[in-house]
């Protein structure tokens, strides 16, 4: 058996450092060692699920769910026109028509754009 620097013992294959909490039995999962010791320092355990995994550190799930919706939307935004427009530039110069289907994509992309973000926001059906 190994010895750890204050003298102690601890089973081969444990990794050093890793105390084994009282009450838990060897190799429980990493969850419920984390809410033993929440509980043993007076802090709830965090419940499964509790924010729904939308909320970002330290906002209310509404403000997480509402950043996350802001964000996604630029981001469909941004990429429906950066492909139009690498689509347009590639046949302008294969074709030899600049800048007619740079801007005709342009507007593609824009308006594919638009409604990728109104299929997010559009109110979903009862029952979906």
């Amino acid at each position: 058996m190994s010895e750890e620097r204050d003298g102690g013992e601890r089973p081969r294959g444990e990794p050093p450092g890793q105390a084994p909490i009282p009450g838990q039995p060897r190799g429980a999962p990493f969850e419920d060692r984390l809410d033993a010791a929440r509980r043993r320092q007076g802090l709830e355990p965090r419940r499964q699920g509790e924010d729904g995994g939308n909320s970002a550190p330290g906002l209310s799930p509404s403000q997480g769910s509402a950043l996350g919706m802001g964000l996604r939307v630029g981001v469909e935004l941004v990429s429906a026109l950066a492909v139009a427009v690498a689509i347009g530039w590639f046949l302008d110069g294969w074709l030899g028509t600049r800048p007619f289907l740079l801007m005709l994509f342009i507007v593609l992309g824009g308006a594919a754009g638009v409604a990728n973000v109104w299929r997010l926001v559009k109110p979903q059906p009862p029952g979906r």
